[in-house]
């Protein structure tokens, strides 16, 4: 194995290079350049999406591209993932620094460029989502830790003469007696030790950082506005550019007056490209963003409309609950006859409209062509399928192009596209421009607010139709559900794989699990509609969590038993430990039972989802037509929680991102193909004064970490929803709310 690069990585501040984006037989996902454009994928059974970690731990990787010690002892780690809030820039750093044995104020951190070394060890590609940054890289970037300090250890034992199991490592150092060297002054001589075949990981009683909270490695540049983001990229003689979509998805350009927005200072060009879904479009390269923004709002042009141009919301939301009463498409097979005889029912229908992710930082990368090589600087969930996309585009080989990752300010599966799309539009514009006369200047391409929400991808619009037959005493007979919603995988790298029997398995997770133990059936359809989709936080969960929570709650009224006696009672305690350890948590700590203020009452619901159980009991009560939040008590099942400060604040912003689903406004509507919002400010999300008290609390385990970005998310419309029914008597079955004036 070469250590001549790992050498120089480790002793001193080098820039490291991104790794060959090579791809091996071992891959989860096979891409490649289809011929007729987009990516091809094929299987390859090293590990399953459902896994959440890999089923035995494979040999440490080489530490060279994950990290470096610098002269001063201190180590900078390479995180294999995208931070845009969660936390993985320090997460996944503490695993380093506890197996390599060094204190936290000696380690920094910065975020891995697109390349086969960063590959998600489970996925097989380098990604982040699926709240699996820590879970998947639990074993990976703590044996990196382990073999780095089995590696200097060896080297500090041969300069020494003595065996390598006398010596001690602390604090970035190795000692032997009354002997010890820093980290820094063995690293040379490390790099040229073998990588070992295996390494022994710390015991949960040895753990030092793992499980201790840790302020964010990056929250002193935030706090004080020195972190620089996607947006912020600046490179010499950089030029802006913005691109004019057809209102409609895939609308065409035919005819355009350019003029009028030429003749703007600080305008250099504009010109034709081609856009998402078979599109064209303008763009228009500027000095900067307003010149640019104020020349494309002065632009003239004719359109044509484009494929999805006569959907509107009303007709398609009624056209779903027409399907809704007889799906063809079975997930879950289950005898449904007794609702027939059912002494008692509860019909039910569900309303889910589409939703934007509108992140506070909008989409943006910056391109920078030089002859047959191509850099790149983006805030990418989706390095490897992203790198392959602008390669494709720009006529290059993957490893011509490097993608450097940058912070992002959220971004909730927006940065997650199969398609592409921003990355693709952005790279279409850098290649016409380096084509032009005078072009080729460094450019960034910029989104705003408006171009997002109007021209973006969204989270399904969905119905749900169930009807429960019970008994006399309330128990379930019968559970007849179907489920109405456009694919998010069809026509993706990943239909092949994960959409079964026509069944898209993203909109039933949440519900095929049955975690009640019902006699359940449930069908499903996905229509065919011209309007790009994408998971949105928590992906299925957001509408499955609300219908199965909210039916719980009903049914449990109808046999008029406590929601929470009837969710413990259904739960199987073996089976479903966690959810019931996390549920009491929850029930314990918040004094669920007891008295509230007049007008208040509890809600409660439990929802597991990406590997992890979160229980809320809120207290709520109603103002002025609409549902007013007081308090929240999580009771979360995460297994071993690496930075358990970090890990309340997703649980949190899960709450409050959450709550926002709920509010007046909250949905993207579409009429004759055109989304109708456009801003926050008819796009509302939740403000501050929105913001319940949140208290979090963590059921204690040493077992392997289970996700946490988007977990909190699902639980908390139902448990509002189960409050308002308590107070009211009112079922909400619509997201979002329906006044209650």
């Amino acid at each position: 194995m070469q250590h001549a690069l790992l050498a120089k990585r480790l002793s001193d501040d080098v820039e490291m290079p991104a790794s060959p984006s090579g791809f091996d037989r071992r891959d989860f996902l096979k891409l490649s350049a289809a011929a007729g454009g987009g990516l091809a994928v094929s299987w390859s059974p090293v590990a399953s999406a459902a896994d959440a970690a890999p089923a035995a731990p494979k040999p440490p990787a080489d530490p060279a591209p994950f990290l470096r010690i610098l002269s001063d002892n201190t180590v900078e780690i390479r995180v294999n993932r995208l931070d845009f809030g969660q936390g993985a820039l320090t997460a996944l750093p503490m695993l380093v620094a506890e197996e390599l044995d060094v204190d936290w104020k000696q380690v920094r951190a910065s975020l891995a460029p697109a390349g086969d070394a960063y590959k998600d060890p489970v996925f097989g590609i380098q990604m982040t989502g699926g709240s699996s940054a820590v879970p998947n890289s639990w074993i990976q970037y703590r044996q990196v830790g382990a073999a780095t300090r089995m590696m200097l250890v060896a080297a500090a034992a041969e300069q020494w003469k003595v065996p390598a199991a006398e010596c001690k490592t602390g604090s970035g150092k190795v000692r032997h007696g009354k002997r010890s060297a820093t980290y820094a002054s063995l690293a040379a001589a490390a790099a040229r030790q073998p990588v070992p075949a295996q390494v022994t990981l710390k015991t949960p009683d040895q753990y030092r950082i793992i499980g201790k909270s840790q302020g964010r490695i990056d929250a002193v540049a935030v706090a004080s506005g020195k972190k620089n983001y996607g947006i912020d990229q600046r490179l010499p003689g950089m030029k802006v550019a913005v691109l004019l979509r057809a209102p409609t998805f895939g609308g065409q350009v035919a005819s355009h007056d350019a003029s009028k927005a030429r003749a703007i200072a600080g305008v250099v060009d504009v010109f034709e490209v081609p856009t998402d879904r078979g599109g064209t479009g303008l763009a228009v390269i500027a000095d900067g963003y307003w010149p640019a923004k104020q020349a494309r709002d002065a632009l003239q042009v004719q359109w044509k409309p484009g494929v999805g141009g006569t959907v509107s919301s009303t007709a398609l939301i009624a056209q779903y609950r027409d399907e809704a009463k007889a799906p063809k498409l079975v997930a879950l097979k289950g005898d449904v006859a007794a609702l027939a005889g059912a002494p008692k029912k509860i019909s039910a229908e569900y309303e889910f409209p589409y939703l934007a992710h509108a992140p506070m930082e909008p989409l943006n990368a910056s391109f920078d062509l030089k002859g047959d090589r191509a850099t790149v600087w983006a805030g990418t969930q989706f390095q490897t399928i992203d790198q392959m996309a602008i390669a494709q585009t720009l006529g290059l080989k993957p490893e011509q192009v490097t993608l450097n990752t940058l912070p992002a300010g959220g971004g909730f599966g927006r940065r997650a596209v199969p398609s592409s799309d921003y990355l693709r539009e952005g790279a279409a514009i850098a290649k016409a421009w380096a084509a032009r006369p005078g072009g080729g200047a460094p450019l960034k391409v910029m989104w705003s607010r408006e171009d997002d929400i109007k021209g973006g991808y969204y989270r399904p619009a969905h119905v749900h139709r169930v009807d429960i037959g019970l008994d006399a005493k309330g128990q379930v007979l019968a559970w007849d559900h179907a489920i109405v919603g456009q694919s998010l995988l069809k026509g993706t790298p990943f239909e092949a794989f994960l959409v079964k029997d026509g069944v898209d398995g993203t909109m039933t997770e949440g519900v095929v699990e049955n975690n009640y133990a019902v006699p359940m059936r449930v069908r499903i359809s996905h229509p065919e509609v011209a309007v790009p989709v994408l998971w949105w936080r928590s992906v299925g969960h957001t509408h499955t969590g609300f219908v199965m929570e909210t039916l719980a709650d009903e049914v449990a009224r109808v046999a008029g038993q406590d929601p929470v006696a009837w969710r413990l009672a259904k739960l199987d305690p073996k089976k479903h430990a966690r959810h019931v350890a996390a549920l009491k948590l929850a029930v314990d700590k918040s004094g669920y039972g007891k008295a509230l203020p007049a007008g208040h009452a509890w809600g409660v619901a439990v929802h597991e989802s990406f590997g992890s159980v979160v229980a809320y009991v809120v207290d709520v009560s109603v103002v002025d037509g609409r549902p007013k939040v007081h308090a929240v008590t999580a009771g979360v099942h995460a297994n071993q929680v690496v930075n358990p400060v970090a890990a309340e604040a997703q649980i949190q912003g899960g709450v409050v991102f959450g709550i926002g689903m709920t509010q007046p406004g909250f949905a993207i509507t579409l009429k004759d193909g055109v989304v109708e919002q456009s801003q926050f400010s008819d796009y509302s999300p939740p403000r501050m004064p929105d913001a319940p008290v949140v208290a979090v609390h963590f059921v204690p385990s040493t077992e392997p970490p289970t996700g946490l970005g988007e977990p909190g998310v699902p639980p908390i419309a139902p448990a509002i929803a189960n409050a308002v029914a308590a107070l009211t008597g009112k079922r909400l079955r619509k997201l979002p709310f329906d006044t209650l004036a």
